[in-house]
């Protein structure tokens, strides 16, 4: 039997009726979001336009530069120091691969093995952070000494025959060399590599390595199959982490190697302090960046980014 629908009551004069949501409750997350935004303009984006101007003027420090769109700049300064972009790339992808292999292990360690040492361990990988990056890498020509241990053993064991032979020393010494400077990248940027790794390990349910047993799966199957594949996120963040300030680094080399061993950040710190040529400094600048970010681009579409949160 079909009964006829009620009409709601009317409202009562003391029920309050509700408000559509105001419009400064929308704008909040933006208002939240403008301190980081003006931080990115004032000390990113404004720099960037300057020394994006600076890198197109001529003239000298006496007479003053002018924009002059001198673009011929950016060939010059690649031309006449290409070897310098090179090695930088070189050590830079050297460090990276040393830290890789050093800090995976560690990394799997602090994630499945360490137990209660974990913080322990920890706490050491980070300590590094507490102490002058100029004083661990002016540390390190007291440890790569000619008349220290370190290279005593390297010599005892015929290891700086084989480095010699690739030229990365130079007879029975490490200091001022392309090793000494690649040592010194691959300590400071070592915990770089190690946190995001631990990270995405960590991350790894310890039940599929079970699964993976239970499948007649060797340790090395399981590492291959599982545990790699699913830390990839982990491999590219820390690669990219290490890599790029790697590559734009003049402290290492400046400390540890020599003349021969100068990369791109110690050109760019010489132009803009010593020579005081700016347009070419502002050029090598962002040329360095370009490059990098090019490499970087082209690394991640490879490796993937579905998983880089």
């Amino acid at each position: 039997m079909a009964t006829l629908t009620e009409a709601p009551p009317p409202l009562s004069p003391a029920e309050p009726q509700k408000k559509p949501p105001r419009k400064r409750g929308r704008l909040t997350p933006y208002w939240l979001l403008l301190p980081g935004l003006l931080w990115l303009v004032v000390f990113f984006a404004l720099p960037m336009i300057y020394q994006a101007s600076t890198s197109v003027q001529t003239g000298s420090l006496e007479q003053g530069y002018k924009v002059t769109w001198h673009l011929a700049t950016y060939w010059d300064a690649l031309s006449e120091y290409w070897p310098q972009f090179l090695r930088s790339v070189l050590y830079a992808t050297a460090a990276t691969i040393l830290c890789l292999i050093l800090g995976y292990p560690l990394a799997y360690l602090i994630a499945f093995r360490a137990g209660r040492w974990r913080n322990l361990i920890m706490i050491l990988v980070i300590a590094p952070f507490f102490t002058s990056f100029l004083i661990r890498t002016l540390a390190w020509k007291t440890i790569l000494a000619d008349s220290g241990p370190v290279v005593s053993f390297l010599n005892t064991v015929h290891v700086l025959d084989v480095t010699d032979w690739l030229g990365w020393t130079s007879g029975d010494r490490v200091l001022a060399t392309p090793l000494a400077v690649v040592c010194g990248l691959t300590y400071n940027f070592l915990p770089f590599m190690i946190l995001p790794l631990y990270t995405s390990l960590e991350r790894i349910d310890a039940r599929l390595h079970e699964a993976a047993g239970d499948l007649y799966a060797t340790p090395l199957t399981t590492f291959r199959k599982v545990t790699f594949p699913l830390s990839m996120p982990g491999v590219v963040s820390g690669t990219l982490l290490t890599f790029i300030p790697a590559a734009g680094d003049y402290v290492n080399a400046e400390l540890l190697g020599s003349t021969d061993t100068r990369m791109i950040g110690n050109v760019i710190q010489t132009q803009f302090l010593r020579v005081l040529d700016y347009p070419t400094a502002a050029a090598l600048s962002f040329i360095l960046m370009a490059a990098i970010l090019l490499m970087v681009t082209l690394y991640i579409r490879r490796a993937g980014t579905e998983d880089l949160v």
